[in-house]
C-alpha cells in the first residue's frame, strides 16, 4: 500500500461508586457543536519519524462497544478520551484459511488479527506470529528492539494470551502457553529444538516492561535451565527481570531502575472492573453497573500499568535518540462480551479509555510520539430499541443521560459464548505519520505504518 505522504444527571449511588473507581478521563468532554476542526487536522498531519509509538488495542472493541461505553459513561453527547484523537479511519480485519491461505476467513480470532498488526502478514486463526505454513515472521516489537528501541507489553489478560503474545512470540497454536501446555505445538518445544512455549519466549524476548496476568503458566517448569525444578518465573529472575506481583510493588518500582520489569498480577486474566446483570432471553430490568466486589485490590488498573510502563520506558530511553514501542491491550472487553455481560465490557472499555488518556497525556509533552488506538476484531453487542426483546439475549442499563439503553447479543444461543463479527473497525491516531490511518486500511497496513514511523525494516 502506498501510504499518505504518506460519552444521568441523576446518578444512583452504584454508578457514583463505579465512576469513582474508574473516573471519567480528564479528556472526556461534551461534543463540540459546529467547531471547525480543520486546523487540528492539519496540525495532526505530521510527517517524519516517530521517536516512540504507543499502540493501544481494545480487544473486541468495535464501534458498537465504543458507543455503548460512551452513552453509559459520559452520555450520548459526551466524548471519551479515545474520541479526541484527530485523525480517524477504518481498518479491515479478515484472516485467511489455513488449508487455503489465498482465501479470506471473514471473521478473525485475536491470534490472527494480532499477527496481522504485529507482523504485516495474514495468517490462520489460532496462529501466533507465524504464517499458515508455521514459519515465523518478525514482529514490529522485535524489529524495534533490534533497532535500539525500548519495548513494553501491557495487558489485562494473561501475558500469554493471543494479543500480547503476538508481539514477541511465535507458535502455531495460541494455547501453547507454558512448557507443560505444548500439546498442540509438539515441534515447538525447546527439547525439540523449537523456540519453546509462549511463556518461555516472553522471557527470552528481553522486553523491557511486561505487565499483565498469567502466573499459572509462568509457574510451569521450564527446560531452559539446567535445574529440573526451575520455573519460567524463576528463570525470568535469573535473566535479570525484577518480578512484581501486586499493585503496591509495581508503584514502588523506581523509574530509574536498570532492570527489566515483569509484573504478574493474577493466575489468569486480571479481574473485571465492573459487574451487573448479564443478558437474558427475556431481558433485564434497567440497571446501573457497580464496582466488581470480587476484584482483587492487589491488581493494578490498566491506566496504572500504562502510566508505569510509559514512565519506565521514557526514563530508560531518555539519553537515546530512539524512544520506545509500547503495546497496551484492554483484553476483557472481548472476554466479557463473549459472556453477554454488558456492565463487564462497558467497565473494561472505560478502563481502556483511561489508559488512552494516559498515553495522550504523555503525547502532549512528547509530540514526537505516535499514539494509535484501534481494536483487533468486532464483536456481537448492538444497541437496540429501548426495552425491546430480540431473538438473542438482551440487557438494559441506565446511562449517564438517565435513560435505559438496551443491548442485544445475538451471535450465539442464549447461554453460549457470543461470537466475533467481521466488521471493519475504528482506527485513530495522533503524532508523526498519524495520517497513515486515514481512509480504509487493512490490519496488515498498520504494521507498515508503524515500521515506517520508526524507520525499521523487516
Amino acid at each position: 500500500m502506498n501510504f499518505l505522504s504518506t460519552r444521568r444527571s441523576r446518578l444512583m449511588a452504584a454508578t457514583i461508586a463505579a465512576t469513582t473507581l474508574i473516573a471519567v478521563p480528564a479528556s472526556a468532554m461534551a461534543a463540540a457543536k459546529g467547531t471547525d476542526r480543520s486546523r487540528d487536522a492539519r496540525n495532526a498531519i505530521n510527517g517524519g519519524k516517530a521517536r516512540s509509538i504507543i499502540l493501544l488495542i481494545g480487544d473486541g472493541m468495535g464501534d458498537s462497544e465504543i458507543t455503548i461505553a460512551r452513552n453509559y459513561q459520559v452520555g450520548a453527547a459526551g466524548r471519551l478520551a479515545l474520541d479526541s484523537l484527530p485523525l480517524t479511519g477504518a481498518m479491515t480485519t479478515y484472516s485467511v484459511r489455513k488449508d487455503n491461505p489465498s482465501q479470506p476467513d471473514y471473521v478473525t480470532d485475536s491470534a490472527a488479527a494480532g499477527t496481522a498488526i504485529a507482523t504485516g502478514h495474514k495468517t490462520n486463526d489460532g496462529a501466533i506470529s507465524v504464517l499458515p505454513d508455521g514459519s515465523a515472521v518478525p514482529t514490529i516489537m522485535e524489529l524495534a528492539k533490534k533497532a535500539g528501541y525500548r519495548t513494553g507489553n501491557v495487558s489485562t489478560a494473561e501475558l500469554q494470551d493471543a494479543t500480547p503474545a503476538v508481539f514477541t512470540t511465535h507458535v502455531v497454536d495460541r494455547d501453547c502457553k507454558g512448557p507443560q501446555s505444548m500439546g498442540d505445538c509438539p515441534f515447538g518445544t525447546l527439547a525439540s529444538g523449537g523456540a519453546g512455549s509462549i511463556s518461555e519466549q516472553l522471557i527470552a524476548s528481553n522486553t523491557d516492561v511486561q505487565l499483565g496476568g498469567g502466573r499459572k503458566y509462568f509457574n510451569q517448569t521450564t527446560t531452559v535451565s539446567t535445574s529440573q525444578q526451575a520455573t519460567v518465573l524463576s528463570q525470568a529472575e535469573s535473566d535479570g527481570y525484577q518480578v512484581v506481583t501486586d499493585a503496591t510493588a509495581l508503584a514502588s518500582v523506581p523509574a530509574t531502575t536498570n532492570q527489566k520489569v515483569l509484573g504478574v498480577f493474577a493466575d489468569g486474566n486480571l479481574d473485571p472492573e465492573w459487574t451487573g446483570p448479564v443478558a437474558t432471553a427475556s431481558g433485564t430490568a434497567p440497571a446501573t453497573c457497580t464496582v466488581n466486589p470480587a476484584r482483587s485490590a492487589s491488581q493494578p488498573h490498566l491506566a496504572d500499568m500504562t502510566a508505569k510502563a510509559i514512565a519506565l520506558l521514557d526514563r530508560a530511553s531518555r539519553k537515546s535518540k530512539k524512544g520506545f514501542f509500547l503495546h497496551v491491550e484492554g483484553a476483557s472487553i472481548d472476554k466479557l462480551e463473549h459472556s453477554a455481560d454488558p456492565c463487564g465490557h462497558i467497565g473494561e472499555t472505560v478502563a481502556f479509555d483511561a489508559a488512552v488518556a494516559k498515553a495522550l497525556d504523555y503525547q502532549r509533552t512528547h509530540p514526537d510520539t505516535l499514539v494509535i488506538v484501534t481494536a483487533d476484531h468486532g464483536h456481537t453487542a448492538q444497541i437496540v430499541e429501548t426495552g425491546s426483546i430480540s431473538a438473542g439475549a438482551t440487557a438494559t442499563v441506565l446511562t449517564r443521560d438517565g435513560v435505559g439503553m438496551t443491548i442485544s447479543y445475538g451471535t450465539a444461543p442464549v447461554g453460549k459464548s457470543q461470537q466475533h463479527t467481521g466488521t471493519q473497525l475504528r482506527i485513530a491516531a495522533k503524532g508523526p505519520q498519524a495520517a497513515n490511518v486515514l481512509g480504509v486500511i487493512d490490519s496488515t497496513d498498520l504494521f507498515d505504518a508503524m515500521a515506517q514511523a520508526l524507520g525499521v525494516r523487516r
